[in-house]
């Protein structure tokens, strides 16, 4: 620990050189951030504090350095901004029309949507009813059908009708299937389903086994706001103080 950071912090800067391209701020900041960590890796060499003056000294070494980043930060805030502008000039002018749930697009589709629902509701609730009578129709001529030929056992002409009636069914369970197919699909609707929480023990059980870590995340978390807000119990956990330079 022989160095002495006012060796660089607050040092003067060396004439200035008219052959060399003019330093722009971030340069600047980057050197002088450059040169404070290249000290503070000679200080921070595992060897522990041993008097008040070489505290002194880290603590101006740390603050000079700290300074220097705030800078680094402002700097880089100024140099984004006009990028910052454009992106949000782009932004605003795209959301008004296509912004999730609230641009105009997406505000006449939901409006529309509350027409077109019941409409295309009824038609795939008409063509479902529809649909199933045809299936119904379907499997009562296949039971007909069936019992016409376990009947006709000895009576060739009756064996004829039975399985003319048979292939009647058959071909009526192929119209069934069509039916239904078409009360299913191309309707215009689309399902959404949704978990109703009506059981909160039991969904807790159920997210402990499924993401235990994620709860746990949240849990620490919440006890964390509650410490830095000053609790200094919280179930659970233990609250333990600690002193960290600043």
């Amino acid at each position: 620990m022989s160095f002495d950071p006012t060796a660089i912090v607050g040092a003067e800067l060396p004439p200035k050189d008219h052959n060399q391209p003019e330093q722009t701020p971030f340069d600047a900041v980057k050197q002088e951030i450059d040169d404070l960590f290249e000290e503070a890796k000679h200080w921070a060499d595992g060897e522990a504090i041993t008097s008040q003056e070489i505290h002194d000294q880290i603590e101006k070494l740390r603050d000079g350095i700290h300074e220097a980043g705030k800078r680094a930060d402002a700097l880089r805030v100024e140099e984004k901004k006009p990028l910052d502008d454009q992106v949000k000039a782009i932004q605003d002018r795209y959301n008004v029309y296509i912004q999730p749930k609230r641009g105009k697009v997406d505000l006449a589709k939901s409006t529309l949507d509350t027409l077109l629902t019941p409409w295309r509701t009824a038609k795939a609730a008409a063509a479902a009813q529809e649909a199933a009578r045809i299936a119904a129709a379907a499997a009562e001529a296949k039971r007909l059908a069936d019992e016409a030929i376990r009947a006709s056992a000895g009576n060739l002409a009756a064996r004829e009708e039975a399985e003319a009636a048979l292939a009647d069914a058959k071909r009526l369970e192929k119209t069934a299937k069509r039916a239904d197919k078409a009360a299913t699909v191309g309707t215009g609707l689309r399902t959404i389903w949704k978990a109703e929480l009506v059981d909160e023990e039991a969904a807790m059980d159920w997210l402990w086994a499924r993401a235990k870590e994620e709860v746990l995340a949240v849990a620490q978390r919440n006890a964390d706001e509650a410490v830095r807000g000053g609790v200094r119990q919280v179930p659970g956990f233990r609250v333990t103080e600690s002193k960290v330079a600043s």
